[in-house]
């Protein structure tokens, strides 16, 4: 079976001098009460048919509800996450969170009832420091921080 391709937008930009990356926190009632390990880059599914630059402009979009800022694409590779494979790319530049209006999905909630409530994909985005991103991103998504700040400036 084919593994799921995925790919996302990781944002970064630096204040006072330190370098911060924007996550935003996972939606859905099995994220509410984590967060530790619980924020991830936007990102999400690659449609057949589409390449992973513009699936990853999408996702951007659609889970923030905002345009992909300008700026220079690069290219942070590809991680195996779980199920699938994420590629991700980086670029430098600013967006207020205030300013995002995040998508959404269906899922029957509470399970087994056939109730069907919607969540926002993203139910908050910030900017985190190095020290704080790393502990808050999924897991997997770590190696993405580690292969932006090892790039040479």
């Amino acid at each position: 079976m084919a593994r799921i391709q995925s790919a996302g937008i990781l944002l970064h930009r630096f204040r006072d001098g330190e370098p911060q990356v924007l996550l935003g926190h996972l939606g859905g009632p099995y994220w509410t009460n984590r967060d530790d390990g619980a924020w991830s880059i936007p990102k999400g599914e690659i449609e057949p048919g589409e390449s992973p630059e513009d699936a990853a402009r999408r996702e951007f979009g659609e889970e923030l509800g905002v345009a992909v800022p300008a700026g220079d694409w690069t290219d942070l590779g590809i991680v195996r996450q779980s199920k699938k494979d994420v590629h991700i790319w980086a670029i430098e530049a600013d967006l207020d969170p205030d300013t995002v209006v995040p998508g959404t999905f269906d899922l029957q909630w509470p399970p087994g009832t056939g109730q069907i409530e919607q969540f926002a994909e993203l139910d908050r985005v910030a900017w985190f420091t190095k020290e704080k991103a790393y502990r808050a991103i999924v897991t997997a998504q770590a190696q993405f921080l580690d292969r932006l700040w090892l790039m040479p400036d």
